[in-house]
């Protein structure tokens, strides 16, 4: 009986913890609206932006990777001294940089692809290097400017025993001794 009176006491104790009081809440009252003056805005002053320490930097013609004059090889077809199309532009654009620049001098290297004998490609590539050079000349290039050589085989741009590589390696490069 113990029990049960204690069971129930425990079940009206719960009850009463459950049981809501009422909160005293203030009545809402209208108030009437009062306008308020505010001060015109004004935009909010920068800083002055921080002046940067990095210079700006003019590069050469010759080193600027964007110039034209970047590119520096002529290229040729198999057994062909004839410059191509695409090698004229080339060889104009150094064209222009050497006539409008007199100090400036250039070596034009021949060279060949490793097929065919020794003797052949250091005429094929001497070929290749004076015909660079006549195109130069008749666009104004002093003849003091200009140097041409050949390596023939010897100096091969791109290592390889395919036309890929053949290619890449039947050219005459434009060296620049003086800006």
């Amino acid at each position: 009986m113990n029990l049960k009176f204690l069971a129930t006491l425990l079940i009206a104790a719960t009850l009463a913890a459950c049981s809501s009081t009422k909160l005293d809440t203030p009545p809402v009252v209208d108030a009437p609206v009062v306008p308020v003056k505010v001060a015109p805005a004004t935009p909010p002053v920068e800083p002055p932006a921080p002046q940067s320490t990095v210079k700006s930097v003019v590069l050469h013609p010759l080193d600027d990777p964007k110039s034209a004059l970047a590119k520096r090889s002529v290229f040729f077809e198999y057994d062909s001294y004839e410059i191509a199309p695409a090698g004229r532009a080339l060889v104009e654009e150094h064209s222009k940089y050497l006539t409008a620049h007199a100090s400036a001098s250039v070596r034009l290297e021949g060279n060949a692809d490793e097929r065919g004998g020794r003797e052949y490609n250091l005429a094929l590539g001497q070929k290749r290097a004076d015909a660079v050079r006549q195109a130069m000349k008749l666009l104004g290039v002093a003849e003091k400017q200009m140097e041409s050589v050949s390596f023939g085989k010897e100096k091969p741009l791109a290592n390889g025993h395919d036309e890929e590589a053949w290619a890449k390696n039947r050219r005459v490069d434009v060296n620049y001794q003086t800006r």
